[in-house]
């Protein structure tokens, strides 16, 4: 169980970060043929759904591309904002599905966001409530207090799936019903969504197990 354990925590996420940049890396050095940079092809995107009013700017750092709610804005790092690529192109639709979930009222991407000032709040505080809990055998209830916090962030992770993956379901219908990737190129935009998907996976499978056992630990003490 231990080494289970171990593999879950510390080479899933590893693995998982590896296939990624990987992945990027290897596709970022194709050039799609449609010739549209990752900025071209989420403005296309985004005109084509109707949403004019949201912004393409170019993030700083590598794979530091997002969609930001608030803001109204995509932003996609270096290369993908200036790049004709397979990767730069897989990478900007999926950041504006997630514009167009935001403009469809997605649920979980609702959820998500609602969810947000808690686990800003509950995050930190959860590891002191457990580490208490942890050291002082007599203050259980410390323990528990620290699970249930930390219980609110498993929650955040496990509801954060469904938003990726839809925003990647979203993109690929996109790209290709507009023409933008062809043939193979549609192959190789699946592995780059499916890669970034994994990470998110993998995080997720961490937090569970490791509420997991921290729940034993306390059952075990009852």
């Amino acid at each position: 169980m231990f080494w289970i354990y171990f593999a879950a925590i510390i080479i899933l996420p590893l693995y998982a970060q590896f296939k990624v940049k990987s992945t990027y890396k290897k596709y970022a050095k194709i050039p799609s043929t449609s010739g549209k940079t990752g900025a071209e092809v989420a403005r296309l995107i985004l005109d084509q759904n109707g949403l004019h009013n949201v912004k393409v700017v170019e993030s700083q750092g590598l794979l530091s591309d997002h969609y930001n709610p608030l803001t109204k804005t995509v932003a996609l790092s270096t290369a993908n904002f200036h790049e004709a690529s397979v990767a730069g192109t897989a990478v900007a639709a999926h950041e504006v599905g997630h514009a167009i979930q935001d403009k469809e009222a997605y649920s979980f991407l609702r959820l998500r966001h609602r969810m947000v000032p808690a686990v800003n709040l509950t995050s930190n505080a959860s590891w002191i409530f457990i580490m208490i809990g942890l050291i002082f055998s007599n203050l259980n209830s410390m323990l528990l207090i620290g699970i249930v916090l930390l219980a609110v962030g498993v929650v955040f992770q496990l509801v954060t799936l469904p938003v990726e993956f839809n925003a990647s379901s979203r993109a690929m219908n996109q790209i290709v019903e507009l023409g933008v990737i062809r043939n193979e190129e549609e192959a190789h935009a699946k592995k780059v969504l499916s890669a970034a998907a994994m990470t998110y996976v993998a995080a997720a499978a961490v937090a569970v197990l490791e509420l997991l056992r921290l729940i034993l630990i306390f059952t075990n003490r009852e």
